[in-house]
C-alpha cells in the first residue's frame, strides 16, 4: 500500500538537472531558479494524467529523461496535486452554492404551500409524519414548564408569605397554536426554533436558540472589584488546602495502586474555614472534595499558558471539559505574564456517558506566582444574574468551591502538580444506578481524574514535539516526523470530536429510543457544518452497559485489532491488520493506529484509531478515512480539512471498592450498599455517529430509529458474547 502521497513542502526550484553536488554538502553554492521547458512541462502533464502519485522508480526515470533532479520531479508533482485540488474545491464550492440556493428556494416554496394545506378528511391541518416525535417534544416542554413553574412559585412564595397554590384560581388563557409555539420555544428577544430541521425531541435547534454559550450581562467596575476580592479569598483557601496535611485530608478508599489520592475531612474543613453554609446547609447538597499530586512532563510556565487559554484548556482535558469560554478578562497579568491574571469563564464538565448530566457553571480563574518557579491557579464558581434560567435543562446544580492546582518546577524541566477539586452538588434528579457509586464517591469529577488526564496529555504533547521516530515498522510504513505530527493532530481532532459528541452543546437533550432490560439506547440529531466534519445531519447514538471485568481487560479487548471482528458488526467479521502505529505515551495502550480490513468491497478505505488509557479510565475512538486522505496526512500536509465522523467506546471503573487483587465485591450494579457497579467492574459506553443525510432538511424516520437500535444492540450482544458476560 502506498503512503508516499507527496512531501512535506517545497518548490519546483532547486537547481538544474546537471548539478551533481550532494544536497547535504554545506559548501554547495545556492542554486539558481530553474524554469521548466515547454517539453518538460508537456511530458510531466502527460504522466500526471496517468498517475498523479508516481513512485520513486517513475520519478527517477523522468529525471533521466528530462534532465531534472528527482527532487524537482517530486516537488512538481506535489505542487500540481495541490493546484488540482484547489481547482476541484473551487468547482465543488460553486456547484454546492448553486445547489444550496436551489434547495433554499424549494424550501421557501414548500413552506408557503404548507400554510394553505387542508386535510381532506377533517378540514384541518394535516398530521405531520413524525407525530411520535412531536408528542415527545410536547411532553418534554410540559415537564420543562412545570419545573419553571415550581421555581417561580418558590420565589413568589417568599414575597407573598404563603404557597402560591393557596392563591385564588386564575381563569385560564386560551392560546392559539402560534402563541403556544412562541411561548414554548423562546422569550422576548430570543429567536424561535429552526424551521430547516425536524430534529429529535429535546435537541437544541428545536428547543433552545442556537447560541454557542449562555449570554452574560455586562460587568460593571463594582462587579469587577467584588470578583477580585472573591478570587483572592479563594486563592488563600486553595493554598491552605494544598499545603495543609494534618487532620484535613484522609486517604481515599478509591486511591490508586501507588497510594495516591486523598479526600477532605469535611468536619475539619468547616472548623478551619468557618464555612458560611455550615449552619444552614441544604440536606440535599452533597460535597465532593479530593486531592492528588504527581509529576507532569511539562514546565510550569507552559502549563500556566495552557490553563489560561480557554480553547487550549479544552484541548488539554477533552475527556473532562466539554466546552469552555473566557467571558471577560477582569484583570491582566503583570509585565505581560499571567501573574495576577483574573478571568471570568464559563465551563461544562462531563463524564463520557449520555447517562450523566453536564456540570455547568460560571467561575473565576485566578493565576498567581507564589515564588520563583511556583504557580497556583484557582477556580471558584461565581453566581451570575439569571444563571438559573440559562441552565433550564440541567438536572444538577453544581458549585465549584476553591479548586485548582499548585505547579512547582523541577530541575529536569518537569513539574510537580498538586491538584484539589472541591464541589458542592445538588442533584435535581436521581443519579443513574450505573454511575451512582462513581459519582457519589467523588471519583467522577475528582482530583485524581484531572491529574491523570493532565499527565497523559502532557506525555502526548511531548511525543508530538519530539522529532525522533517513535513509530513501529509494519510492512515498511513509517511516517516522517512531519507526517507523524500531522497524523497525531488528525487523531487528536478525532478524539475531541468524539468527546464533544457525547454531551451535545446548547442544552441539547438525549432522547431514549429504546429502554431494554439491560441498557437504554439514547440518540440526538444535530446539523454538522464544521469544515472538519461531513456536512449534513448527524445522528449520535449511545448506550452504557456494565461488565464484571476490570477496565484494563476491557480496554485490551477493544484495542487489539485481532479481536476487532468479534465486536465490529460493520466489518462483517472480516479480519483487520494494523498497517501503521504511532506511540503517543509511555503506556503501550496510548497509540494511534491505521487499520486495514480484509475481504471488503471498499479497498480504498482505512480505519484511523486512537486509544488512550490512564488511571481514571480509557477510550478507544475510530473513524473510517479514505486512502488519499491518509496519504495526505502521512506526507505531512495540513489534515484539518479531512472530514471525520468518529465512533468508539469509553471505559471507566464502576466506582465501587474492590479487593487488592481486583476481585469483585458485589455481583452487579445496584446489587448492594449504595448501588452502582460491582467492585472491579467496568462501565462501557458505546457511541456511534452516523451521517443520516447530506441534506439540511432531513427528517428522522422510524426506519432510522430501528437501524440505530439494532446496530447498538448487536454490538453490545457481540461484546458480551466475546467476553463471556452474557449473564445479567
Amino acid at each position: 500500500m502506498d503512503f508516499s502521497g507527496g512531501g512535506g513542502g517545497g518548490s519546483s526550484g532547486g537547481g538544474g538537472g546537471g548539478d551533481s553536488h550532494d544536497g547535504s554538502d554545506s559548501q554547495r553554492k545556492s542554486k539558481r531558479y530553474h524554469r521548466h521547458t515547454a517539453h518538460q512541462i508537456q511530458r510531466l502533464e502527460a504522466i500526471f494524467k496517468e498517475c498523479p502519485h508516481p513512485d520513486e522508480k517513475t520519478r527517477n526515470h523522468l529525471s533521466r529523461e528530462l534532465n531534472l533532479h528527482p527532487r524537482q520531479i517530486k516537488f512538481w508533482f506535489q505542487n500540481r496535486r495541490t493546484q488540482m485540488k484547489a481547482q476541484h474545491e473551487r468547482q465543488d464550492n460553486c456547484a454546492l452554492r448553486a445547489e444550496n440556493d436551489k434547495i433554499r428556494c424549494e424550501n421557501i416554496a414548500i413552506r408557503e404551500a404548507l400554510k394553505n394545506v387542508i386535510c381532506p378528511s377533517c378540514g384541518g391541518p394535516p398530521v405531520p409524519e413524525d407525530s411520535y416525535f412531536d408528542e415527545q417534544k410536547l411532553r418534554m416542554e410540559n415537564a420543562h414548564l412545570k419545573e419553571e413553574l415550581d421555581r417561580l412559585s418558590s420565589i413568589a412564595a417568599k414575597y407573598i408569605g404563603r404557597p402560591i397554590s393557596q392563591l385564588p384560581p386564575v381563569q385560564p388563557i386560551h392560546l392559539s397554536s402560534l402563541d403556544l409555539s412562541m411561548a414554548s420555544f423562546g422569550g422576548p428577544g430570543l429567536p424561535g426554533p429552526s424551521l430547516d430541521l425536524d430534529l429529535l425531541p429535546g435537541s437544541s435547534m428545536s428547543v433552545v436558540p442556537n447560541m454557542p454559550f449562555p449570554p452574560v450581562m455586562s460587568i460593571s467596575d463594582m462587579d469587577k472589584s467584588l470578583m477580585a476580592d472573591f478570587a483572592s479569598n479563594a486563592m488563600d483557601e486553595l493554598i491552605k488546602l494544598l499545603q495543609t496535611n494534618e487532620a484535613l485530608w484522609i486517604k481515599s478508599p478509591q486511591s490508586s495502586s501507588d497510594g495516591r489520592g486523598e479526600i477532605l475531612n469535611l468536619e475539619s474543613y468547616e472548623r478551619i474555614f468557618q464555612s458560611p453554609n455550615s449552619q444552614s446547609k441544604n440536606p440535599n447538597v452533597r460535597s465532593e472534595a479530593s486531592r492528588d499530586s504527581g509529576v507532569v512532563i511539562m514546565n510550569g510556565v507552559a502549563l500556566v499558558d495552557l490553563f489560561m487559554d480557554a480553547s487550549k484548556w479544552v484541548e488539554l482535558f477533552p475527556t473532562i471539559v466539554a466546552r469552555a469560554r473566557t467571558i471577560e478578562v477582569i484583570s491582566s497579568g503583570m509585565l505581560g505574564g499571567h501573574n495576577g491574571t483574573l478571568q471570568l469563564m464559563y465551563g461544562e464538565m462531563q463524564v463520557l456517558s449520555a447517562l450523566v448530566p453536564l456540570r455547568q457553571c460560571y467561575f473565576l480563574r485566578f493565576c498567581q506566582q507564589i515564588e520563583q518557579g511556583s504557580w497556583a491557579v484557582v477556580d471558584v464558581s461565581y453566581e451570575m444574574p439569571h444563571q438559573d434560567s440559562q441552565f433550564p435543562s440541567s438536572s444538577c446544580h453544581a458549585q465549584r468551591l476553591p479548586s485548582g492546582c499548585l505547579i512547582q518546577d523541577m530541575p529536569n524541566g518537569y513539574s510537580k502538580v498538586t491538584w484539589v477539586e472541591h464541589w458542592e452538588v445538588e442533584e435535581k434528579a436521581p443519579i443513574h444506578r450505573l454511575y451512582r457509586d462513581l459519582i457519589q464517591s467523588g471519583a467522577a469529577f475528582g482530583a485524581s481524574r484531572w491529574l491523570s488526564t493532565l499527565q497523559r496529555m502532557c506525555e502526548r504533547f511531548a511525543c508530538l514535539m519530539v522529532a525522533g521516530n517513535s513509530s513501529r515498522d509494519l510492512g515498511g510504513v513509517i511516517p516522517s516526523p512531519e507526517g507523524k505530527r500531522s497524523m497525531m493532530k488528525l487523531a487528536q481532532r478525532m478524539v475531541n470530536n468524539f468527546c464533544s459528541s457525547i454531551n451535545p452543546p446548547n442544552g441539547q437533550q438525549w432522547t431514549t429510543l429504546s429502554g431494554m432490560n439491560e441498557f437504554e439506547v439514547r440518540a440526538t440529531l444535530h446539523k454538522s457544518m464544521d469544515p472538519g466534519q461531513p456536512s449534513g445531519i448527524v445522528l449520535s447514538a449511545a448506550a452504557t452497559i456494565w461488565l464484571p471485568m476490570p477496565p484494563q481487560n476491557v480496554f485490551n479487548f477493544f484495542k487489539d485489532e485481532r479481536t476487532r471482528p468479534q465486536w465490529d458488526v460493520l466489518s462483517n467479521q472480516n479480519p483487520v491488520q494494523e498497517v501503521a502505529h504511532i506511540a503517543n505515551g509511555s503506556h503501550p495502550g496510548n497509540c494511534i493506529s491505521i487499520l486495514r480490513a480484509f475481504n471488503t468491497s471498499q479497498n480504498n478505505m482505512l480505519i484511523l484509531q486512537e486509544s488512550c488509557i490512564d488511571s481514571s479510565g480509557s477510550i478507544v475512538v475510530y473513524c473510517p478515512v479514505d486512502l488519499p486522505a491518509i496519504n495526505i496526512a502521512m506526507s505531512g500536509e495540513d489534515p484539518s480539512y479531512i472530514p471525520l465522523l468518529p465512533s468508539g467506546f469509553t471505559i471507566s471503573p464502576d466506582g465501587s471498592r474492590a479487593d487488592v487483587d481486583g476481585a469483585s465485591t458485589s455481583a452487579s450494579p445496584g446489587g448492594g450498599g449504595s448501588g452502582g457497579g460491582g467492585g472491579g467492574g467496568s462501565l462501557i459506553t458505546v457511541v456511534f455517529q452516523i451521517l443520516v443525510s447530506s441534506f439540511p432538511s432531513a427528517r428522522m424516520s422510524p426506519e432510522s430509529v430501528t437501524t440505530v437500535n439494532n446496530l447498538i444492540a448487536n454490538t453490545v450482544h457481540q461484546i458480551k458474547a466475546a467476553l463471556n458476560c452474557n449473564n445479567p
